[in-house]
């Protein structure tokens, strides 16, 4: 009904306005020029007098009697829409309308970000101890657990913009408890703190990043954040085959799209404060000749014995991947490690020869409809001389995961696992008797938010 309303003033106003003036004079008496445009205009707005009373009555009844009064308090006090367009005309040109601001624009350059991993395991086992064998992030079993809570502040050097750059993340929870659990200095200052670092994108060539604080290592196919991953467990390699952060300083460069190289030097594996005089070295090279494989080749040396500067530790990583469809990917990881000497008689000052540890990790992960995936591992480990183990004999390990996931809303990542543990040791608890392997059940929510995605 209404539109059938506004149909007829349109209908009406071209009616008035397309009229020849010579018919105008056949129904009035001659006039002038000026009474008859007067006329035309009375004519017309009389009927838009008529015409807003019948839409009135149509929208309103009860209001039918009062428009001709109502009408112009309406006009004189104009909604929220017309006060824009009024305010456009008068708005000093270049100036939009004023909105409130959104917390990506509050922060600028900065982002903020974060996420809080929570879990349920069950250790089929049921060890006395509630605790998983050789699982130091989702250690808590028969129960639920919190994986890590995590803020980050970001701020990404840019060639166009400012050179510098920062990244600062916080966390709590089990996983920040094995990451900075081995430090020398103990549970110290940094306890919560996972990265800490600033940077500065140097004005060479394709463009040379320099870091300086605490960072993550670059060895592993994994990472801290279980959202990273492609399983929600990590696995036996990320545990003990490789260092998880470093303090010092790093370097990138990128020859081109394909090429790059890496270098640090650091104080060592997992400390802040060094246990001796000595520092260590690394050096890394990634190679992306398409977008579907690549390979990143890390190496790192240095004394990693408390006072000692003479023994050194090596550690080689690689990690290859693989994608031959959008949906489909493989990856590779392998360590060696060598280079440490137990103490076999303090009397004499006495050392074993260097001890050694290998290991490869497989993976396959598959994209299915629907924000879902279900993704695999294998793992071998040898540890020659059980000496990141610290069982003190030759121990190997044998690990397969099975993880579907499933990201709901947009911001929560769901994942459920299988995992079985195997060894030639019994390491692992039944109740209070070891034995030589556990089978676990875990399902993990992670939430995630971004300052850049909030409006």
């Amino acid at each position: 009904m209404r539109n059938r309303a506004r149909a007829r003033v349109l209908i009406a106003i071209a009616s008035l306005l397309l009229v020849p003036a010579s018919r105008v004079q056949e129904t009035v008496p001659a006039s002038t020029p000026n009474e008859v445009l007067t006329r035309r205009v009375e004519e017309l707005e009389r009927q838009l007098n008529e015409l807003r009373s019948e839409i009135a009555r149509q929208k309103d009844p009860s209001q039918a009697n009062g428009i001709e009064k109502n009408q112009y308090v309406a006009e004189a006090t104009p909604s929220p829409a017309q006060s824009n367009l009024l305010n456009e005309g008068s708005r000093t040109p270049g100036t939009t309308a004023s909105t409130s601001p959104s917390l990506a624009s509050l922060l600028g350059p900065t982002s903020l970000s974060g996420f809080v991993d929570v879990y349920y395991s069950q250790n089929f086992n049921n060890p006395a101890t509630q605790t998983n064998s050789l699982r130091f992030f989702d250690g808590a079993t028969n129960q639920f657990g919190l994986n890590l809570v995590e803020l980050v502040v970001n701020k990404t050097p840019e060639v166009s913009n400012s050179r510098t750059g920062y990244h600062v993340a916080l966390g709590f929870g089990q996983a920040m408890n094995a990451v900075n659990g081995s430090d020398h200095a103990g549970l110290s200052f940094d306890q919560y703190l996972k990265e800490a670092y600033f940077s500065y994108l140097a004005p060479a060539g394709k463009g040379l990043q320099i870091d300086v604080g605490k960072f993550v290592t670059p060895h592993g196919a994994e990472v801290i954040e279980t959202k990273d991953n492609w399983n929600y467990s990590r696995g036996i390699l990320f545990s003990y085959a490789i260092p998880y952060y470093h303090l010092g300083m790093r370097a990138k460069y990128a020859f081109s799209e394909k090429y790059s190289i890496s270098g640090f030097l650091v104080n060592g594996w997992n400390n802040v404060v060094d246990n001796n005089t000595g520092k260590t070295y690394g050096i890394g090279f990634g190679w992306n000749p398409n977008k579907k494989f690549g390979i990143v080749q890390n190496y790192m040396a240095g004394p990693e014995e408390n006072g000692l500067n003479h023994i050194v530790r090596q550690l080689s990583d690689t990690v290859i991947t693989y994608s031959p469809t959008s949906k489909l990917s493989f990856m590779v990881n392998g360590d060696y490690g060598r280079g440490d000497r137990v103490v076999i008689d303090p009397a004499t000052n006495t050392f074993s020869p260097p001890v050694f540890w290998t290991g490869v990790a497989g993976y396959v992960r598959y994209a299915l409809p629907g924000s879902s995936a279900i993704a695999t591992r294998y793992e071998y480990y040898d540890d020659h001389d059980g000496f990141t183990t610290g069982t003190l004999v030759p121990t190997h390990f044998h690990e397969v995961t099975a993880t579907f996931e499933r990201i709901m809303a947009h911001h929560i990542i769901s994942r459920f696992e299988f995992r079985r543990d195997m060894s030639n040791q019994p390491v692992f608890l039944k109740g209070t008797t070891p034995v030589f392997d556990q089978n676990t059940l875990t399902a993990g929510l992670v939430f995630t938010f971004d300052s850049r995605e909030a409006k």
